[in-house]
């Protein structure tokens, strides 16, 4: 790259920061079925001891101990215990 590219390139990296927004979860514990159905009330499946959640993105499975993560636009989505507890705080 010549210099005004990496120039160019040197400024359009940014840090951003998450917006506090309060979203509401509920962890699979694999026993929880029916707090799990009534949360996700459309979009799932059972499968074992796993959930098939329809998100923005497709079908995702959601293993025990993750979260249920219910978003600000309404959408699901499953999220894993470790990043749940570095970005999430309870309210």
């Amino acid at each position: 790259r010549n210099q005004k590219s990496l120039f160019c390139f040197l400024l359009s990296i940014m840090k951003y920061r998450k917006k506090p927004v309060a979203i509401e979860a509920v962890q699979w514990t694999g026993e929880n079925k029916k707090e799990i159905f009534d949360f996700v009330d459309t979009g799932m499946q059972f499968m074992d001891d796993s959930l098939l959640i329809t998100t923005l993105e497709g079908v995702m499975i959601a293993s025990k101990g993750d979260y249920i993560i219910k978003g600000v636009n309404g959408e699901f989505y499953p999220c894993k215990p470790d990043i749940f507890h570095k970005t999430y705080d309870a309210v």
